[in-house]
């Protein structure tokens, strides 16, 4: 076989997860916007958080359904299920965020970055194998 197959077959092993990554920082960033802001005008930052993340969780589901895993089938089975996904990124974003912040005092910034990190992989991992697996019918 071709060189250049193997590199493709390579690469496209690993498209879900590069386009997943792509599609998860820019949601991050529209949540890290928005959390940044809601913290700058004095909202508590697990509210803003709350807020924040609940933006980010509907642009990554209509994106990824729609460019990543490419699957049109049961849509409102499937947001319920990355929904109760994210909030339960939701929740491990929260307890991340106050352990770092109240136990080890860190600043509230590079805590919610810690967290988008932790928690995209996470939400990755379950939204590939639950949410977006393919069914029988499509």
């Amino acid at each position: 076989m071709d060189n250049s197959i193997w590199k493709f077959i390579k690469i496209e092993r690993w498209r879900q997860l590069i386009l997943y990554g792509i599609i998860g920082s820019f949601s991050a960033f529209l949540d890290f916007l928005v959390y940044t802001a809601l913290i700058s005008i004095g909202l508590f930052y697990i509210q803003a958080n709350c807020i924040s993340v609940l933006v980010g969780i509907g642009t990554s589901f209509l994106l990824n359904r729609h460019f990543n895993f490419k699957v049109k089938d049961a849509v409102l089975r499937r947001f319920v299920i990355f929904l109760v996904i994210g909030i339960a990124g939701l929740m491990l974003s929260n307890l991340i965020l106050y352990s770092c912040i109240e136990w080890l005092d860190w600043d509230k910034l590079l805590s919610k970055l810690l967290s988008i990190v932790l928690v995209a992989l996470f939400q990755f991992i379950l939204n590939k194998y639950i949410t977006f697996k393919p069914t029988a019918n499509g």
